[in-house]
């Protein structure tokens, strides 16, 4: 058998044996939109939950626009034309509408970075800023005691408008709804104090109740107050194939149900080895988001077996505090105690690293320098072959492999 993963901008294959192929695992394969723009209109016009975007806000509003950073795979530019066409209509002028970016922890864009975001025409009419988490106010407190600081230049805002794509999150159930505004716009403390649950059993892909992390996200995003929501589902390929707008719990909720008939995928046996790719570029950009591959991968296979992930980490290991983690000075084990006693944004997806690590070994296939590669306690290939070739002898002649080509969107679900 032979098949091919999406690495960066490009593809690699490989050659499996038909004795130990166990299959490979993919989503849904949904065709593509052939009029995208025609669907955001649609969305508009049929609002979930709530009345249309233009009969919402008022021409004196000043109104922000919240959209995904450059790290996530949001049609923004798609989605924004539909929705300030709908604002024009409402008579709300160019010069009160503000593009924040949600950039959570990450870094700064290039102001080519966000012209290729929302598209060159738009970036030209409308003021496009990222969020600042040098800048955050404190605007309450919740349930579980996390205390909210949120962007500053979002209290100027009159009506909020959350957009991005809706997707599986290893922690948080769902990307979508209301995680544009935290993670998005939120403090390093805020963040942090959220994802600290990420430990938590409820805290995984696909589940929304009882989820400790994803109920505080929407608790925040009450507190701000989101007055409308647009998102897109992407198929595989990260092509739009539904998108949904209106109440943003509401709509949330249906686009979670659409994203688990395409992505949650049945598995009668776990495998020996299972090889992922996180999808290409951008999810496989850095370690810190080719990570969200390994955890679907953990699901599909056995303890002590193997994990291989083809991830091409042209940024390197990613957010700082993940990288410094991963600085060789700790070994597995000793992550992820640090975590338990000192919870560390950025550090914990390193400790989830670790976890997997240790219960199913990751052979990481990438093009992180040598230098970065020495100090990773995982195993490092430069070809798929290579890494594969030793799974096998590691293994056995006889282990089962399985493939997941999408794999920070596909779902194994072994019963």
């Amino acid at each position: 058998m032979n098949v091919s993963l999406n690495y960066g901008y490009n593809s690699i294959t490989l050659n499996i044996l038909d004795k130990n192929y166990l299959g490979t695992l993919n989503p849904k394969d949904i065709e593509e939109l052939s009029n995208p723009i025609a669907e955001v209109k649609r969305a508009l016009a049929n609002p979930i939950g709530s009345k249309k975007l233009k009969e919402l806000v008022l021409s004196k509003d000043k109104v922000i626009i919240l959209v995904s950073d450059i790290s996530r795979p949001a049609p923004s530019s798609i989605l924004l034309p539909p929705i300030l066409e709908e604002l024009r209509e409402a008579e709300v002028n160019n010069n009160k509408i503000t593009i924040v970016f949600g950039l959570g922890v990450h870094r700064k864009q290039t102001e080519e970075e966000k012209k290729k975001l929302v598209g060159e025409n738009i970036y030209n009419q409308i003021r496009c800023i990222d969020h600042d988490i040098e800048d955050c106010v404190k605007i309450g407190t919740t349930k579980r005691g996390n205390e909210v600081f949120i962007f500053r230049e979002i209290l100027k805002a009159d009506f909020i408008i959350a957009t991005g794509n809706l997707e599986y999150h290893y922690f948080a159930g769902f990307s979508g709804g209301a995680k544009a505004v935290a993670p998005g716009i939120c403090s390093r403390n805020t963040i942090a104090n959220n994802h600290k649950y990420f430990l938590d059993p409820g805290a995984k892909a696909g589940n929304i109740e009882g989820n400790p992390v994803r109920e505080e996200i929407e608790e925040i995003g009450e507190m701000v107050g989101i007055n409308f929501m647009i998102n897109a589902i992407l198929n595989s390929h990260k092509k739009i194939v539904k998108v949904l707008a209106g109440d943003v719990t509401k709509a949330h909720r249906e686009g979670a149900k659409y994203i688990d008939d395409m992505f949650r995928v049945e598995i009668d046996e776990l495998a020996d080895i299972v090889i992922i790719s996180p999808g290409g570029y951008p999810k496989d950009i850095d370690l810190y988001q080719t990570h969200k591959a390994m955890e679907n991968a953990s699901l599909a296979v056995k303890k002590d077996g193997i994990i291989i992930v083809a991830g091409e980490c042209k940024d390197g290991l990613g957010e700082g505090k993940f990288a410094q983690a991963l600085n060789g000075k700790l070994l597995p084990q000793e992550l992820i105690e640090e975590l338990k006693k000192n919870f560390v944004l950025g550090r914990h997806k390193a400790s989830r690293v670790a976890k997997i690590h240790l219960d199913s070994e990751i052979y990481l296939v990438s093009n992180l320098t040598d230098e970065i590669k020495k100090k990773l306690f995982i195993k490092n290939y430069s070809s798929l072959e290579e890494a594969f070739s030793n799974a096998i002898k590691v293994q056995g002649e006889e282990a089962k492999v399985l493939v997941i080509p999408y794999g920070s969107s596909t779902l194994p679900n072994y019963k």
